[in-house]
C-alpha cells in the first residue's frame, strides 16, 4: 500500500521556466532517479512522462503544467512541470498557486531571459522562495560565469552559489559542491555521482563561497552560529538547515547545476530540496473567501481545491486538487460549495506525470487527482458535510490575442460552443465570449501560438475544423452637440388606432454635469423642467439619462417607460456603423397623445423615431476602445518596439528601464493590436512579451471614422 505522507513531510514546488531552459528533460531524470521510469524518454522521442498530451508530442515542448509526485528522502515532492512559453502562462500561474516554492530554469547558454524575469515575478508576487537551476551545462555555448553575473545582476545579492561546473561546455561531468566541500563526478550516462576531493586549484575560490554560505546560514540560527564563531566545521546538513528559514524568507535565492538531458545533478536537486524547501506545515495557510486561514490539518473538516480539469488521452476528465484541510478517502461523499451539488470520489491518483497510482487516501497539503465527478471544474471547492469553506478563484492576466472562431461545416455552432467550454475548463486562458454586439464568437488567449493550439486540438482530438477570422471591432457612437427632434406615429386601420407624437432634446452626457434650465436650438428657445429622470448604467459601458420635462399632461407619465424602451431600441444600432451608443442625455420636452388611440406601442415607436433622427443631427462621431499596453523588452531592442507602437497609433506613455530591460508604458487602438503578438516576437526574436488591459473609449481620427462609414455602408448594400 503507498505511504500516506502528512502536512510536515509534503512540499509542493512550482518547476518554471522559459522555453528552451529543459524542464520536461531534467523532471525526466528526476522521475528516473527516483524509480518510477526504468528508462528515461525524450522530447525527440516523444515519449516523456510530462510530455503525454498529443498536441506536446506534435509541437516538440509543453503546453499544459504537469503534476508529478516524487519521494525522496522520506519527503513527497508534489512538483508542477510548468509551460515555459508565455503564451502558456496560466499553467505557470496555477502552479504558484498551489505551490510554497519556486524552481526556476534557465540555460547556462542563454543566461537571464524575458521568460527568467516573467516567472521570477510571477513568484514573487504570490510571496514564494526562489530557488535557480542553471541547465544545460553540457552546452557547447555553456558560461556559467556570463550566467551567474547576469543573476546577480538582475536579481541582487541574494544570489548565492550551492555549487559550480569545473568543466562546462561538451565535457561537462563534474562540479564544486560547496555544501559538499566535495567534488561530485559523474560517469557518461549520469546518474549518481561519485565524490572526490576539490581540485587544489579550487580551494580558494571554494573557500571564499564556503564562508558567504555559512554566513547566511548561520545568521539565521544562534546554535549555528554559535557553532561557527567557535571554529568549528558546520555539516553540509547543519548548513542546509541554516538556509531553511532565509531560503523560506525569500532572503537567498540558491543557484544550483545540471546537465538534464545527460542525468547530471537530478538526483542533488532533489537532495536540497527535500531540505530546504519549506513543508507544508512550514508555508503560508490558504485563506478562504471569508478571510479564514485553513491550516492543514488532516484531522480537520475535509477541503479540497480543484486547480486543474483536463480531457487526457485514454482516460477522460480527470481533475487534480490540492487537499487543505482533512484527509479525503476512497468512497468519500463531499459537497461542491462552489455549484451546490454532491460528488462521490470513486478513485484516488497519485500522480508522476502520464503515470497514475491508486491510492486509499490524501492528507492535507498534498496534491493527487481523481476521475468521472459529474459536475466538478477548474476552481471549485469540495468539502465535506457541514464544512462551508469556499477558496477565492485563480486570477489570471488578460488575454493579448483574440480571434473570431467559426465551424468550418455549418449546423455544427452549438457542438463548437460545448467545446470550447470544455477547452476553457482546460486552460481558463483560453476565454470565450458569444458576442451579441459583434455577432461573432470571440476566443481570446495570449498569444497567436495559444490560439493555433486550440486550433490543432479541436481538429485532431475532436474533428471539429474551424476557421479563424479577423474579430470585429467594438466601437461606440456618442453625440458632440445638441440637437432636437419630433416625431408622430399615427395609424388607422379600423378599429383602434395608435397615435403617439414625441419631442425630444438630447445632448452629450458628461458625469457631474446637470441640465441646464433654458436650451436654444434653431433660434427657439426651450424651458425645461425637471420632473423626473433616470440615470441608467449600460451594459456596453457609459451611461444614458433619460429626464421628463412633459408639463400640462401632454404626455402622460404611464408612457414615459415606453419612451424609454424606444430609445434603448435605437440606441443599441447607432447610425454611423451600427454599433452601440453611450454618453446621451434625452430631455422629453413636449408631445401629443389621444384619449382613445395612444398606447404603449406607438408612444415606443415614436420615441425611437424621434430619438435616431436626433441622435443624426447631434454631430455624432465614432469611440474606439484603447488598451494599456505594457511591453517589457531588452534594452537593445527598444528602438524598434517603439517604432513599431508609433506606427499602430499608439502613444508611448512613459518607461522604465531595470538592468537591461525596458518596460514600456503605452495606449494602443485595440484595432491596431490584432497582430502585435506575432510582430513583437519577430522583431525581438521572442524575447519580448507584453501584457493589455482595456484603459477607455476614445473618438477616433476623422480619416479612419470615414473610413469606417463607408465600411458601414457597403455592408448596408450588400444586406439589401
Amino acid at each position: 500500500m503507498a505511504k500516506v505522507f502528512k502536512a510536515d513531510e509534503i512540499k509542493n514546488i512550482a518547476f518554471m521556466g522559459g522555453s528552451g531552459s529543459g524542464k520536461t528533460t531534467l523532471m525526466e531524470s528526476m522521475i528516473y532517479e527516483n524509480g518510477i521510469i526504468k528508462r528515461r524518454g525524450s522530447i525527440e522521442g516523444q515519449n516523456t512522462v510530462c510530455d503525454y498530451f498529443p498536441v506536446e508530442k506534435e509541437y516538440g515542448y509543453s503546453v499544459f503544467s504537469s503534476v508529478c509526485n516524487l519521494e525522496f528522502s522520506g519527503k513527497k515532492l508534489n512538483f508542477i512541470d510548468c509551460p515555459g512559453s508565455d503564451d502558456f502562462c496560466g499553467g505557470a500561474i496555477t502552479a504558484l498557486h498551489v505551490s510554497d516554492t519556486a524552481v526556476i530554469l534557465l540555460s547556462a547558454n542563454e543566461g537571464v531571459q524575458v521568460g527568467t524575469q516573467n516567472h521570477f515575478r510571477m513568484a514573487q508576487k504570490e510571496k514564494k522562495p526562489i530557488l535557480f537551476v542553471v541547465n544545460k551545462c553540457d552546452h557547447e555555448n555553456a558560461n556559467y560565469e556570463r550566467t551567474f553575473e547576469q543573476l546577480k545582476e538582475h536579481f541582487g545579492n541574494k544570489i548565492i552559489l550551492l555549487q559550480y561546473p569545473l568543466n562546462q561546455g561538451a565535457g561537462f561531468n563534474a562540479v564544486v559542491d560547496i555544501l559538499k566541500n566535495k567534488m561530485l563526478e559523474w560517469k557518461q550516462e549520469g546518474g549518481a555521482p561519485t565524490e572526490k576531493e576539490i581540485p587544489a586549484s579550487e580551494n580558494d575560490k571554494v573557500t571564499q563561497l564556503r564562508s558567504a554560505l555559512y554566513d547566511m546560514a548561520a545568521e539565521a540560527n544562534d546554535t549555528l552560529m554559535e557553532k561557527y564563531l567557535a571554529g568549528e566545521i558546520l555539516t553540509e546538513n547543519e548548513v542546509l538547515e541554516g538556509l531553511r528559514s532565509v531560503f523560506a524568507s525569500g532572503d537567498v535565492y540558491p543557484v544550483m547545476f545540471t546537465s538534464g538531458i545527460r542525468d547530471m545533478g537530478a538526483r542533488r536537486l532533489m537532495d536540497a530540496l527535500a531540505i530546504i524547501a519549506p513543508t507544508v506545515k512550514e508555508a503560508h495557510y490558504p485563506i478562504t473567501t471569508t478571510g479564514k486561514e485553513i491550516k492543514p490539518d488532516e484531522k480537520g473538516e475535509t477541503s479540497l481545491f480543484v486547480f486543474k480539469t483536463s480531457v487526457e488521452p485514454h482516460i477522460g476528465e480527470v481533475n487534480y486538487f490540492k487537499v487543505m484541510s482533512g484527509t479525503v478517502r476512497t468512497g468519500d461523499d463531499l459537497v461542491n460549495i462552489s455549484r451546490n451539488s454532491k460528488e462521490r470520489i470513486s478513485q484516488l491518483v497519485s500522480v508522476a506525470g502520464s503515470i497514475r497510482t491508486a491510492v486509499d487516501e490524501v492528507c492535507a497539503g498534498d496534491i493527487a487527482a481523481t476521475v468521472k465527478l459529474k459536475d466538478t471544474k477548474t476552481g471549485n471547492t469540495l468539502n465535506s458535510k457541514d464544512c462551508d469553506y469556499d477558496y477565492p478563484p485563480i486570477q489570471y492576466p488578460h488575454s493579448k490575442y483574440r480571434r473570431a472562431i467559426k465551424p468550418v461545416t455549418e449546423g455544427e455552432t452549438e457542438k463548437l460552443a460545448a467545446l470550447l467550454t470544455r477547452m476553457h475548463e482546460e486552460d481558463p486562458t483560453w476565454v470565450i465570449e458569444q458576442s451579441k454586439e459583434l455577432r461573432q464568437t470571440i476566443v481570446k488567449g495570449q498569444g497567436e501560438f495559444h490560439l493555433r493550439t486550440l486550433k490543432w486540438r479541436l481538429e485532431n482530438n475532436d474533428k471539429m475544423f474551424i476557421q479563424y477570422d479577423e474579430p470585429k471591432i467594438p466601437y461606440r457612437e456618442t453625440i458632440t452637440k445638441i440637437s432636437r427632434a419630433d416625431y408622430r406615429h399615427k395609424k388607422q386601420s379600423g378599429g383602434a388606432g395608435q397615435f403617439g407624437e414625441v419631442h425630444m432634446i438630447i445632448e452629450p452626457y458628461v458625469e457631474g454635469e446637470p441640465a441646464k434650465e433654458m436650451y436654444k436650438i434653431g433660434g427657439q428657445e426651450y424651458k425645461i423642467s425637471v420632473k423626473d429622470k433616470q440615470l441608467i448604467d449600460l451594459d456596453w459601458g457609459g451611461k444614458l439619462e433619460l429626464i421628463n420635462s412633459i408639463v400640462g399632461g401632454a404626455i402622460d407619465a404611464r408612457f414615459i417607460p415606453a419612451i424609454l424602451k424606444g430609445v434603448m431600441d435605437r440606441i443599441e444600432q447607432g447610425p454611423l456603423t451600427g454599433s452601440y451608443a453611450r454618453d446621451v442625455r434625452v430631455i422629453v420636452y413636449d408631445g401629443k397623445m389621444h384619449p382613445v388611440d395612444s398606447n404603449e406601442i406607438s408612444f415606443r415607436l415614436a420615441g425611437r423615431n424621434a430619438f435616431a433622427e436626433a441622435f443624426r443631427n447631434a454631430n455624432p462621431k465614432v469611440l474606439e476602445p484603447i488598451y494599456e499596453v505594457n511591453v517589457f523588452v531588452p534594452s537593445d531592442m527598444m528602438g524598434d518596439v517603439m517604432s513599431d507602437i508609433t506606427s499602430r497609433r499608439g502613444v508611448v506613455l512613459g518607461m522604465e528601464t531595470e538592468k537591461n530591460f525596458t518596460t514600456l508604458h503605452a495606449l494602443i487602438p485595440l484595432k491596431e493590436m490584432s497582430s502585435y503578438s506575432t510582430t513583437l516576437s519577430s522583431l525581438t526574436g521572442g524575447r519580448a512579451t507584453f501584457s493589455m488591459e482595456f484603459k477607455e473609449y476614445q473618438l477616433v481620427p476623422a480619416d479612419v471614422q470615414d473610413q469606417l462609414l463607408k465600411e458601414y455602408a457597403e455592408t448596408q448594400n450588400d444586406e439589401e
